[in-house]
């Protein structure tokens, strides 16, 4: 609503509250968590330096073929802080050396999966406190991106399992790493084959339909699902392509360049994620995955509160014994891990 030309006393004003939020959003910043899932050699590194336009995160994967595979999947988050126009984001990039890397990669999923449910955890944690921070520190884990080999025919089985698992703890981006080791026909067959093969599988990747969204927003994540997997190309190096320097990667028949849409959907998913849908992967994490997994833990205090309460009523060895405080939400937790 605007105010009336001739009366302005007949504005209230209460439109400007866009305003008043923007300003103590742009005040306070935001934490965006992004966790990176693929075996080593997919230049996950690199392509989310690219994504950022930063150098933000040192290869964490074997270099030659000579180094020492990991045995375990380890956990490696790298935190920084950018800033673009005024907007300030605490930006945590969480990468995965180890995954997928063994001859047998049984259980290789359950380290990621617990750090992401540590970090609802903690969340929860400093939620409930009596005397709780005005802003919690926000590191739930609000997008992943999960990179699948070029190599193989399809899902394998081990992907299948992982995007089980992930997609019902985080919102899960899968991208085919190093698309142009495929021919534009055969990336658009992969592409294909993936897509059924999710639907089979029923594994359910972001971005969620919503009865709540509006037509543009039902067309825009229409065109995004078309578009799922992501098949990307990152780089971040410059070259010199008759005059014109572009940030690619060269081979012997030509260079790609990771801006053309033409050769990778690098844009598209960088658009997604950085320039249409940021505020919404976090919303759904906080509204959708950490509501889950915080309904599950206080529906278990609840019941262990009951079960202490029916032994000490019954006269049993608890009722003898001083009323022990509920257990912290991150030991009901770890025991499930």
């Amino acid at each position: 609503m605007s105010a009336p030309a001739n009366d302005s006393q007949d504005y209230v004003g209460f439109d400007t509250i866009t305003q008043q939020m923007e300003r103590k959003f742009l005040k306070r910043g935001f934490n965006f968590n992004v966790i990176l899932v693929g075996e080593s050699g997919m230049g996950k590194s690199t392509l989310v330096n690219s994504i950022f336009s930063s150098h933000l995160v040192d290869s964490q994967g074997r270099r030659t073929a000579q180094e020492v595979i990991r045995k375990t999947t380890e956990i490696s988050p790298v935190t920084q802080t950018l800033e673009e126009n005024g907007v300030r984001v605490r930006l945590t990039i969480i990468d995965t050396p180890g995954f997928g890397d063994q001859c047998n990669n049984e259980g290789c999923w359950v380290p990621v999966i617990k750090y992401i449910k540590d970090q609802h955890a903690a969340y929860l944690e400093r939620e409930l406190k009596p005397q709780r921070d005005r802003v919690i520190n926000d590191t739930r884990v609000h997008a992943c991106l999960y990179f699948l080999n070029p190599g193989s025919r399809g899902l394998r089985p081990l992907d299948v399992e992982v995007l089980k698992r992930l997609t019902e703890v985080t919102n899960v981006i899968p991208v085919i790493a190093k698309s142009d080791s495929m021919t534009v026909e055969e990336r658009t067959v992969f592409k294909r084959r993936i897509k059924e093969e999710l639907v089979f599988h029923r594994i359910a990747v972001y971005p969620y339909p919503s009865e709540e969204d509006g037509e543009e927003d039902r067309l825009l994540n229409s065109s995004i699902r078309d578009l799922v997997p992501f098949a990307v190309v990152g780089s971040e190096e410059i070259i010199d392509v008759n005059g014109t320097p572009v940030r690619g990667r060269r081979h012997g028949w030509g260079v790609i360049n990771i801006f053309d849409e033409t050769h990778s959907d690098f844009v598209h998913l960088r658009n997604f994620m950085l320039r249409t849908h940021l505020s919404d992967l976090i919303e759904v994490t906080s509204q959708r995955h950490y509501e889950q997994f915080r309904t599950s833990q206080l529906r278990q205090i609840k019941e262990l509160r009951a079960q202490q309460a029916a032994a000490a009523a019954s006269g049993g060895i608890m009722a003898s014994m001083p009323q022990q405080a509920p257990p912290q939400v991150p030991a009901i937790h770890q025991s499930m891990a």
